[in-house]
């Protein structure tokens, strides 16, 4: 009988007509499709479809919305478990499952099995190993035999490429799973054991007993040049004897997970958590500075650790979003935090910000020389750079044509005040005067509620903005 947690009809392709309406995209014989229907049996057996999350990753299990009618969540390569981890822990009563296969959960999503699975959280991971990257072109993976041929191991695998990873054995070497288990496919015997594995596995979960993992050894004969059959045949003869079946962990006798704490969604609660309130704060801008672009502004600051480009940035989106617009912040810090160039993306969009990387900034503002010869030739034509004169006295000849470039002392600004941390307060005044990307009430807004809780700073901020902003307006008027 068909599992109501299938779909009727598959919509794939062909607007799900005729035979593409119930065909899957797996290949003749490759053990996933039959991996699968055992999990939609006992997610229909346990009553527990409309509870049900599939995260399914990339891969050939990338997928499996596609088939089954439960909730469903698309993972990035390898980040299931940490995904299911946020559906489990923002709704416990939800029966996570997490269907991925050898190239994705032992390869790049190798961190987050064993991380998730030491957690112990109740969560089920149906983890198919076929020994192959199926969907991308049959590469080695971290699960394929000794000397067995792939694109990239065409003469076979050899010990300078490893051994093949033993998942569920490195599973069940934790201390947070509960049952951990090997099986497979190849014939009518195993077939009915996985299921029943499966189902044990899922149930675990049901009950709250805690985490399970369910490896399954899968056919694929597509990448074996093999006939289904022989594909089986495969399998037992030569992926069992060096993946052994069976349990290799299982203590569900033991004590439960403890009940998982419901998260409140209070609203009023998130307000008091975040220090913020529902109530509009006071605008100043007329509009969007479409002087500078008509619908996205993208900005890039970037410095030495410690000047405060980090700082900058976020005043700037914090500013945009007080004014109404969108605004993205992405900093990037890397080795170079410490000396060389760290350096954070702003974008501020009319509408939305649709990727907030700044490759090609309409506006740099630099705090050092590494910066501005790393980042001073990717400003647009049309574009700003402002940078600090104090440090930096040379400029490079990579400039494109057309950029207008700025001088302006932040350092020895900040210095003659009193504090050589507040620079970049003087640059964010600065890039206000030169700019004019908003009024200066935006800025000193949102230099102030950042400061809400260092009162002894403001008074000192507030003279570094104005003093940046006359110099740049000064500055800009000389252009």
């Amino acid at each position: 009988m068909p599992s109501s947690v299938f779909y009727r009809q598959f919509e794939r392709h062909d607007h799900a007509a005729g035979l593409h309406a119930h065909a899957t995209t797996y290949c003749p014989g490759c053990g996933h499709g039959l991996a699968q229907k055992y999990l939609a049996e006992a997610i229909d057996e346990l009553g527990v479809k409309d509870r049900t999350v599939l995260v399914s990753p990339v891969g050939c299990s990338v997928f499996s919305y596609y088939y089954f009618d439960v909730g469903n969540t698309q993972a990035a390569h390898g980040r299931a478990p940490a995904v299911g981890l946020g559906h489990k822990t923002a709704n416990p009563d939800s029966i996570v499952i997490c269907y991925q296969g050898d190239g994705d959960l032992a390869s790049i999503g190798l961190a987050e099995i064993i991380s998730t699975a030491q957690m112990g959280i109740p969560i089920t991971v149906i983890f198919a190993n076929n020994a192959i990257y199926g969907m991308t072109g049959g590469q080695m993976a971290p699960t394929t035999l000794n000397g067995q041929r792939t694109t990239t191991t065409p003469t076979g695998r050899n010990l300078f490429a490893g051994q093949p990873l033993k998942v569920a054995e490195m599973i069940a070497g934790l201390d947070g799973p509960v049952f951990v288990e090997r099986v497979a496919l190849y014939d009518n015997k195993h077939r009915t054991h996985a299921r029943r594995s499966i189902k044990k596995a899922l149930e675990m979960q049901v009950n709250g007993v805690g985490f399970a993992f369910i490896e399954v050894l899968a056919e694929c004969p597509t990448h074996l040049k093999l006939s289904p059959e022989d594909a089986e045949l495969w399998v037992r003869d030569n992926m069992e004897p060096v993946f052994p079946l069976g349990v290799l962990k299982d203590t569900s006798d033991g004590p439960h997970y403890p009940t998982m704490p419901t998260p409140s969604f209070d609203p009023e609660l998130m307000l008091k958590v975040l220090g913020t309130t529902t109530e509009n704060p006071e605008r100043f801008a007329t509009g969007f500075p479409t002087h500078l672009d008509p619908d996205d502004v993208s900005l890039k600051l970037a410095g030495a650790g410690g000047d405060g480009a980090q700082t900058a940035a976020m005043l700037i989106t914090r500013a945009a979003i007080a004014e109404g617009f969108d605004s993205t912040y992405i900093p990037s810090y890397g080795p170079e935090s410490r000396g060389g160039t760290s350096y954070a993306d702003v974008h501020l969009a009319a509408k939305e910000v649709l990727s907030p990387a700044a490759p090609h900034p309409h506006v740099l503002v630099a705090f050092n020389a590494p910066s501005l010869a790393k980042f001073g030739p990717t400003v647009r034509p049309d574009g700003v750079i402002l940078y600090d004169s104090s440090v930096i006295t040379e400029l490079p000849d990579t400039i494109a044509a057309g950029v207008r470039v700025v001088a302006v002392p932040f350092t020895g600004v900040a210095k003659e005040l009193g504090s050589a941390v507040v620079k970049n307060i003087v640059a964010l005044g600065a890039l206000q005067g030169v700019t004019q990307m908003f009024p200066k009430d935006t800025f000193l807004a949102a230099i102030r509620a950042s400061l809400s809780g260092h009162r002894a700073m403001l008074a000192l901020d507030m003279q570094a903005f104005e003093r940046g902003a006359s110099l740049g307006a000064d500055a800009a008027a000389t252009l």
